[in-house]
């Protein structure tokens, strides 16, 4: 069953956690210790927000359900187990995301050669194909303004996001939204094969069949409708219990 957000139980919702990363690193898709990772958790005594992160320092299949970070909405660790605190420019990005989007559990940031390809060009996403048509007019654009260090910059990830859930970082990479760690792994392995198939598809040296915007939007719809449906919990999600059994063979540690 795919996660249910800050009404889920935390051990239920940092395994789910731990599982994104687990599956991000089978994919290739991590950068050594950088890029993260996020989900919303159930807000403090004091009503502070908090979230979970990766441990600074540690690979995406280093990462396991206890040794997950707990930080609140200035930064400050409330909970660290590991001891190595979190990537500031990391807290930069999904803070500001998860401060201003209530209805995002999970925010999921990636540099992958594709991804990182696809942000560079004016173009962004084409829709080339059933992957990519799902994204059609639901991509956001940030541009590039060097490492995220600076905290004024939140308001403008913010405001380029507006309602979407799907980001482009210009000349850096890709952002993933999802009312659960399931959506946005879904979404981030979809952008993921749409942009490895766009950069082959162009590559090949001979004209690309751009879908019709009609059929596009059609398609995207279609994705829509099964996403909303799995989230609303009328319809069982086999696709993350598929992706948590993988784990179970390939990296049953993740769990600890």
């Amino acid at each position: 069953m795919a996660d249910g957000g800050v009404d889920t139980p935390l051990s239920e919702l940092r395994r789910d956690l731990a599982a994104a990363y687990r599956l991000i690193a089978l994919e290739g898709m991590d950068d050594g210790i950088y890029t993260h990772i996020s989900a919303r958790l159930p807000d403090g005594p004091d009503g502070e927000k908090r979230f979970l992160m990766n441990p600074y320092g540690l690979r995406f299949d280093e990462v396991t359900a206890s040794n997950l970070v707990t930080v609140d909405e200035t930064g400050a660790v409330v909970d660290d187990p590991y001891g190595a605190g979190v990537n500031a420019a990391g807290f930069t990005i999904h803070s500001a995301v998860h401060m201003a989007r209530h209805d995002a559990v999970c925010v999921l940031h990636t540099h992958t050669v594709a991804g990182v390809a696809v942000s560079s060009i004016q173009e962004g996403v084409l829709p080339l194909n059933q992957w990519s048509a799902q994204f059609f007019g639901r991509v956001a654009f940030h541009d590039y303004e060097g490492i995220a260090l600076d905290l004024d910059e939140r308001q403008r990830i913010v405001a380029d996001l507006g309602d979407k859930y799907v980001m482009l970082l210009r000349n850096h990479g890709t952002l993933l939204l999802g009312r659960s760690i399931a959506e946005a792994m879904k979404l981030a392995l979809n952008l993921e094969r749409s942009c490895r198939a766009q950069i082959a598809a162009l590559g090949m040296g001979l004209t690309p069949v751009v879908l019709s915007d009609e059929v596009a939007e059609h398609t995207a719809q279609q994705y829509q409708a099964a996403y909303d449906s799995t989230e609303a919990g009328n319809a069982p999600d086999p696709e993350w219990a598929a992706m948590l059994r993988r784990l179970d063979k390939a990296a049953p540690d993740y769990k600890q």
